[in-house]
């Protein structure tokens, strides 16, 4: 199964106007650990600790997907293994809190103990074992708590994911919005240990679809993956924080986004390097390696180019 079907399958799309700005110089991504790869394996969503020294990513397995956990020891990263919070349900999406504290994920784990799995309710259609709502797990010492799913504020709908958190507590994802149940980029602001209602984010043109934010732990800035069309593939993007709002979102350049898709933006621990997987195909001295197969697999590019570039702009 391609990871980018995981959630896809069930949202709906419509054409978008060309997305504006210049690319500041042209960067190529580079594969995350090569070595750690099956050949026929399809990754993505990387979500490191703060120290950099671990990392979960989502795994395809069969007709769903596992949550990984691989260590860098010696400056290589070891075998994966499944992370010990996951491996029965469909679980994907991953997103480490800034201070490491706690991760949060999509599931279509059973909302009640002993429980189904999460049906997908949408346009009407019921599909069996297809939902996804967030879940939370904690740090505790060295290792993690049980996982807890999130309030119903949150999980309003069978088909909520791609989280992202920001420093503040906020949490940034993918879910249904307005009266017909259409899939929106959300944010939940997060007080006194709760969570306020989401609200749609306004990002680029009204009519875009937005998929999969990584958000900025300060919140100066935004990566999404974003359609020009149904059949188009997405593109990554970076948008900035504004006075009244967001700058119009920045197409991350061909050199970025290759392959057919570039989804699951993550930031790693420096805050300026992202991870996203793609189904690009390597070229040159990896041209004939074994994943270079046209599988999902997790690449990392450096924002500094467009972060140095906006900087100089808007000191």
């Amino acid at each position: 199964m391609r990871l980018s079907t995981a959630f896809a399958a069930w949202i709906s799309f419509v054409p978008v106007a060309a997305m504006s700005g210049h690319v500041p110089t042209a960067v190529v991504p580079a594969l995350f650990a090569p070595d750690t790869i099956p050949a026929g394996a399809d990754d993505g969503a990387a979500a490191f600790a703060p120290d950099g020294a671990t990392v979960y990513f989502m795994r395809a397995t069969g007709d769903g997907s596992t949550l990984m956990e691989s260590r860098r020891r010696d400056g290589r990263w070891s075998v994966p293994t499944v992370a010990p919070f996951s491996g029965r349900w469909h679980d994907l999406d991953p997103a480490m809190a800034p201070d490491g504290s706690f991760l949060l994920f999509a599931s279509n784990r059973p909302t009640a103990s002993g429980g189904p799995p999460l049906d997908a309710v949408h346009a009407g259609k019921r599909h069996v074992g297809q939902g996804m709502n967030l879940w939370r797990v904690d740090r505790q010492g060295d290792h993690w708590g049980a996982p807890v799913r999130l309030p119903d504020v949150v999980n309003r709908c069978s088909l909520i994911a791609s989280p992202s958190i920001a420093a503040d507590g906020s949490l940034y994802f993918i879910g249904c919005a307005g009266p017909r149940g259409d899939f929106a980029l959300l944010r939940a602001p997060y007080h006194d240990g709760r969570y306020a209602a989401p609200r749609a984010v306004a990002l680029g043109d009204a009519g875009a679809t937005v998929r999969d934010p990584a958000i900025a732990p300060d919140g100066s800035f935004i990566v999404v993956s974003i359609k020009h069309a149904p059949q188009a593939p997405y593109r990554l993007a970076i948008a900035f924080r504004t006075a009244d709002g967001w700058s119009a979102p920045q197409d991350l350049g061909d050199a970025v986004n290759g392959g057919t898709e570039n989804m699951g933006a993550q930031l790693g621990p420096d805050r300026r390097t992202l991870y996203f997987y793609s189904d690009r195909r390597a070229a040159g001295a990896q041209a004939d390696a074994a994943w270079n197969n046209g599988h999902d697999h997790i690449w990392q590019v450096s924002l500094a180019p467009w972060l140095d570039a906006h900087r100089r702009i808007d000191p």
